[in-house]
């Protein structure tokens, strides 16, 4: 066999077929880059390699296509009374007159606090609203409202 020189091509071929021998594959590939009858007997071997490769890759690729998405679940509709006092948001809903503790995660509380007192004028003095949220186990996390009418003023 002659001595190949040290160029950059070679370099770039001696890569690739470190590469094929660390697949597995490097024995075939010289045997077949230097003419080497052997060839036909590594055949079945690199069809079964080839065969695991492609059988792992579908498999891997079916389970990240099978993962759930999260699912984005819209707001439902609360229409009902909210109620501030001692430092405490409560929603009382109109259908089920259940109570539930609020929270406003995109809202600053203390601007909350300071609405619900320039509208009513007072702690727990009930402000009838329309509240978008998800309900939690006994917290109402609303992410909109509308304040529809104001108990006792007559508008």
């Amino acid at each position: 066999m002659k001595k190949i020189e040290n160029t950059e091509k070679n370099k770039e071929t001696s890569v690739i077929l470190n590469l094929m021998k660390y697949l597995g594959f490097g024995d075939v590939w010289l045997c077949r880059i230097n003419n080497i009858s052997t060839y036909a007997q590594h055949d079945k071997k690199i069809f079964l390699k080839l065969a695991t490769l492609f059988l792992l890759l579908t498999i891997i690729s079916c389970g990240l296509i099978t993962k759930e998405q999260p699912k984005m679940v819209e707001p439902k509709q609360y229409v009902g009374w909210w109620i501030y006092g001692e430092g405490q948001h409560i929603f009382k809903d109109e259908q089920t007159l259940g109570e539930w503790e609020l929270t406003f995660p995109n809202e600053n509380m203390q601007e909350l606090v300071e609405l619900y007192l320039a509208v009513c004028e007072m702690e727990y003095f009930p402000m009838e609203c329309n509240m978008q949220g998800h309900l939690q186990n006994d917290t109402l996390e609303v992410t909109d409202f509308e304040i529809t009418y104001i108990q006792g003023c007559g508008e």
